[in-house]
């Protein structure tokens, strides 16, 4: 009979403990299919320089790339991270008698309800995802002026955005899941919100958007000119609102009605002009945190004051720990993946600008959303502005530092962003 009550009370406990756990599940296992993007209506068709964020903002960000992962291009798939579910604690409890064993379940069970209650609601609240059932931006989408329809410029430029959309669109057609769509406070943690001509842009360091900032600020009325916005204030005055910063319904409301608009830039490029920013110059954070470590890990008989001080850096000693899985030090957003960055697979992006043809991708979006006739894109370099802007002369120079096989690698290691952004090889011996 003891025996019996034993291994009853041992039944009813594991019970017990099944409940708490299927309530405990992750929420951002919650998937929502999303619809496809809406495109740009033309009525006659069918259908930073260098950025920096503040250093909370940053410190979060390096936190959430420390463990970053190679895009690696392998039998034409790509193997993507999986998110890690939260771990549950449990604890062993060992009954010293039945009867009081029986007694404390009850109690315990009313305790545990209010613990329960209260955990799922800190819970919800910090880690739940948005459940975005679409995002393409169903209003005010930008359209040509009907005055615009007959301007064989503009009416070229469009068609580059379509095409543009197009090969980004099948290409997170054919390496990424359609069947879990679902975004994050995360995914959006880096797009930055014009309220007044409902703009969201996504910041890609190295390609253009210290200046795309100064743009929102004057969009914005925060200033009457871009050219009297200085760098720390773009960067550091905290001006402009980030999507994550609102509620779940103003991030779903703002994704759903705002132009959602990024610039990329050639991956070599922007690593080649990351790498000049970041450590051929001085630099009070890179050099510490980053240079230390690279230099510890991949120098042979490295001096003291190398190892003491991270400067001077070598490109060859970089890109071996941009490639290492290992490698001593987190990620940074300056030289992550775009498509970790902006997640354009999940947001459907309205316009896509390029660096290399910054100019007239930038006043043709500016036309678009009505901006106003004399705000055109900045041209100026404020940060080392004796420096030459990295070029693909400068980038293809510092990569034949390189062996044939890093130069793979490295190609390897953004092969997602070459794909979907339609950027050629750099280098003809690539595969």
């Amino acid at each position: 009979m003891r025996l019996t009550c034993m291994f009853s009370f041992i039944l009813l406990f594991g019970a017990a403990g099944l409940v708490v756990f299927i309530h405990l599940q992750d929420p951002e296992e919650i998937v929502h299919q999303q619809t496809p993007g809406i495109k740009y209506n033309m009525g006659f068709q069918q259908p930073k320089k260098d950025c920096v964020s503040s250093n909370n903002q940053d410190r979060r960000l390096r936190k959430n790339t420390a463990d970053g992962v190679a895009m690696v291009k392998q039998s034409n798939s790509l193997h993507l991270p999986e998110s890690v579910p939260t771990k549950l604690q449990s604890t062993d409890r060992r009954q010293s008698s039945i009867m009081f064993a029986m007694k404390d379940q009850k109690k315990g069970k009313e305790i545990n309800s209010i613990r329960l209650h209260k955990r799922r609601k800190r819970f919800i609240i910090k880690k739940s995802p948005i459940l975005i059932s679409m995002n393409s931006s169903i209003l005010n989408l930008p359209t040509l002026k009907s005055e615009d329809r007959n301007n064989n410029k503009w009416k070229s430029l469009y068609q580059i955005q379509r095409e543009r959309k197009r090969i980004m669109r099948e290409t997170c057609s054919k390496y990424k899941s359609n069947n879990r769509r679902i975004i994050t406070p995360y995914h959006v943690s880096r797009i930055f919100v014009e309220d007044k001509y409902r703009v969201l842009y996504c910041e890609v360091p190295k390609a253009g958007c210290s200046n795309w900032k100064r743009v929102l600020m004057v969009l914005n009325g925060l200033a009457s000119s871009t050219k009297d916005i200085q760098h720390n204030t773009v960067h550091y005055g905290n001006y402009l609102k980030r999507l994550d910063g609102f509620d779940h319904k103003g991030i779903y409301h703002r994704l759903n009605t705002y132009t959602k608009m990024l610039f990329i830039r050639e991956p070599f490029e922007k690593l080649v002009s990351a790498f000049r920013d970041k450590f051929e110059h001085p630099n009070n954070y890179y050099h510490p945190v980053f240079g230390k470590a690279i230099i510890s890990r991949y120098r042979v008989n490295a001096t003291k004051e190398a190892l003491r001080t991270g400067s001077g850096v070598k490109f060859k000693e970089f890109i071996q720990y941009l490639l290492d899985v290992h490698r001593p030090v987190g990620m940074d957003i300056h030289w992550d993946h775009v498509n970790r960055l902006c997640s354009p697979c999940l947001i459907d992006y309205d316009f896509v600008g390029k660096f290399e043809s910054m100019e007239e991708d930038a006043n043709f979006f500016l036309h678009l959303i009505g901006a106003p006739q004399n705000l055109t894109f900045p041209k100026f370099k404020d940060r080392h502005s004796n420096e030459e802007r990295t070029t693909t002369k400068i980038t293809q120079q510092y990569f034949a530092e390189l062996s044939p096989s890093q130069r793979q690698q490295s190609y390897d290691f953004y092969y997602m962003d070459y794909l979907m952004f339609n950027y050629s090889k750099p280098f003809e011996d690539l595969y």
